[in-house]
């Protein structure tokens, strides 16, 4: 798991040391760094920031979102958690400071509202998978049956996250098994391993192969539509940036976030 943020960000030692124990998305590495963080409040003087965390699969939308909503609150930081949504909701619920949460799936932001006060989530958009496979197509993959062939490698997200769970209804719908040559714990882990020629296709998402700019390619397949995930988003209550997080989500839900999301491939809800 890598935190990202539209400037350079820590938070304190205590919650990296609750959560180094935490899996990591894809690279094992810590979910945060012990250097502190500034203590100013959200709704005083000085720095306010917005932590968002959010699904692997929003990184470019919700940056671009970050740097619009920077500069229409003047001196405001958005700081951002990308990965895989299973474990940032752990990460939420086991006390990581965060002020909206973005899932890729409803189940996740269940996991999240039932232990933490929060607005009502709102599905903002929806998405569906494709198969990703380099762009010389190695494996000469044309449809979902390629990838039981036991020679094709495959790459799938672990069931326990949201595209690995719609892999999985994906698979069952065309009466498919497949046998990945690994399991990655978000979509984005999932896809870098088609980039790197290390696999010969991939399950993602539609939005994460337009987001690779032609590094590889995606082929639709008809079962995707029964495997379509809904994404909600939620302002967490407790959060410290107060009302600012409901702002942010404000601006996701606006036309101007729609816009944003629905250039990246994303479908409406």
């Amino acid at each position: 798991m890598v935190f990202r943020r539209l400037s350079r960000w820590t938070i304190a030692l205590p919650v990296a040391l609750a959560l180094a124990g935490l899996s990591g998305c894809g690279s094992g590495a810590p979910a945060t760094s012990a250097a502190p963080a500034s203590s100013a409040p959200a709704d005083g003087g000085g720095v306010k920031e917005v932590t968002v965390f959010a699904a692997a699969s929003l990184t470019g939308t919700f940056t671009e979102l970050g740097r619009s909503f920077e500069a229409e609150h003047p001196g405001t930081t958005v700081r951002f958690n990308f990965g895989s949504s299973a474990t940032l909701a752990q990460q939420i619920v086991q006390g990581a400071p965060a002020d909206v949460f973005a899932a890729a799936s409803p189940a996740t932001m269940k996991t999240v509202t039932d232990a933490t006060p929060a607005s009502s989530p709102t599905t903002f958009v929806r998405n569906k998978l494709q198969i990703a496979v380099p762009n010389d197509n190695p494996a000469k993959v044309d449809e979902l049956k390629d990838l039981a062939d036991p020679r094709v490698k495959v790459a799938l997200c672990a069931e326990q996250v949201p595209c690995g769970a719609a892999a999985v209804k994906a698979l069952d719908a065309a009466g498919l098994k497949v046998k990945p040559v690994t399991l990655e714990q978000d979509v984005k882990a999932t896809l870098t391993k088609v980039e790197l020629g290390e696999v010969d296709a991939a399950l993602v998402y539609r939005t994460d192969v337009i987001a690779s700019a032609g590094k590889a390619r995606g082929i639709a397949f008809p079962e995707a539509d029964k495997a379509v995930n809904d994404y909600p988003i939620a302002a967490l209550s407790d959060g410290p940036a107060g009302d600012l997080g409901k702002q942010f989500v404000d601006l996701v839900l606006s036309r101007q976030g729609k816009d944003v999301l629905t250039k990246a491939g994303f479908e409406g809800p």
